[in-house]
C-alpha cells in the first residue's frame, strides 16, 4: 500500500495544480511563473544529489565497486537519453513560438502537452528507482527516504500542473479541457515509476547506474528548460529565491525523514 501512495503522489501534484484552473481567472502572474520554475529547479537539484547521486556512490561502495564510477557513467547517459528525447519528441515550451523536435503537424496545446510530459519522464525514473532500492533491502534506501522523494517531486509538480493548464486555457481551451490536458501531462510518472521497478527491482548491480541516471535526466530538464525560464526577461532574481528556497525545501526534506 505504503508503495502505491509512493507512485501516486507525485502525480497527485500534478493533478492539484492543473485543478488551479477552476480558481485562477487569468494566466499565471510572470513573477510568480518565474518563482515556481525556479522552486521546481530547486526540488530536482537538491533530489538529484541527496536521493540519487549519493545513494548511488554509497550503493557502489557497498558493492565494492569504485563508488564515483557508476554514478558518472549514469549521469552522463541520463544527459545523453533526454538529450536525445528532446530531438525526437515534438514540443514547445511555455513562452516558445517556435515547436523542438521532429517536425510534426500537431496543434500547439498538444506540443506544450508533450514538453511537460518529457519533462515528467526522468521524475518518474526517479520515483521508481528508489522505490526499487528500497524493496531490494540491501541498499540502504528507506521508505521514509522514498516517500520524501515522492513527496518532493509532487510538490514541483503542483505549479507545473497550474503553468501547462493556464496557458491552455487562455488559448481559448475549456476549463475542463485545459484541467485534463494539464493531468494526462503528469501520468507518465507513475508509469515510468512502475516500468523503471520492474526493470531494476531484482538486479541490484545496476541499481547505482539507474539511479544516478535519472539524476542526470533530472539535471538536463533543469539547465534545459526550468533555469531558462526562470531567468527570461526581467526579475530574474525571483527565479533565484524560488531555486534557493525548492533546494533547500527539498534538502531538509530528504535528509529529515531519509
Amino acid at each position: 500500500m505504503n508503495i502505491v501512495i509512493g507512485l501516486l503522489i507525485p502525480f497527485a501534484g500534478t493533478t492539484l495544480g492543473a485543478a488551479m484552473v477552476f480558481l485562477m481567472k487569468n494566466q499565471i502572474n510572470r513573477k510568480v511563473e518565474k518563482l515556481l520554475s525556479g522552486f521546481a529547479a530547486g526540488v530536482m537539484i537538491a533530489a538529484s544529489i541527496w536521493s540519487l547521486l549519493i545513494p548511488s556512490m554509497d550503493m557502489a561502495k557497498e558493492q565494492g565497486d569504485i563508488e564515483w564510477l557508476p554514478a558518472a557513467i549514469g549521469f552522463a547517459f541520463g544527459i545523453i537519453f533526454l538529450l536525445i528525447l528532446d530531438k525526437i519528441i515534438p514540443h514547445l515550451h511555455l513562452r516558445k513560438e517556435k515547436p523542438e523536435g521532429i517536425k510534426a503537424k500537431l496543434k500547439n496545446s498538444t506540443m506544450m502537452v508533450l514538453a511537460v510530459t518529457l519533462h515528467n519522464i526522468p521524475e518518474g525514473m526517479a520515483v521508481g528507482v528508489v522505490i526499487a532500492g528500497m524493496l531490494a533491502q540491501e541498499t540502504g534506501i528507506t521508505l521514509a527516504a522514498a516517500l520524501a522523494l515522492s513527496i518532493g517531486i509532487a510538490i514541483q509538480n503542483f505549479p507545473e500542473g497550474a503553468i501547462i493548464s493556464m496557458p491552455l486555457k487562455s488559448e481559448g481551451m475549456s476549463k475542463t479541457k485545459a484541467f485534463v490536458y494539464g493531468a494526462l501531462s503528469g501520468i507518465v510518472e507513475p508509469i515510468g515509476s512502475i516500468i523503471t521497478i520492474l526493470l531494476t527491482s531484482t538486479v541490484l548491480p545496476i541499481l547505482p547506474y539507474i539511479l544516478s541516471f535519472a539524476a542526470g535526466a533530472m539535471i538536463y530538464v533543469v539547465v534545459e528548460e526550468l533555469i531558462p525560464q526562470s531567468q527570461e526577461g526581467e526579475h530574474t532574481d525571483i527565479g533565484t529565491i524560488g531555486l534557493a528556497i525548492g533546494f533547500m525545501l527539498m534538502m531538509v526534506l530528504d535528509v529529515a525523514l531519509g
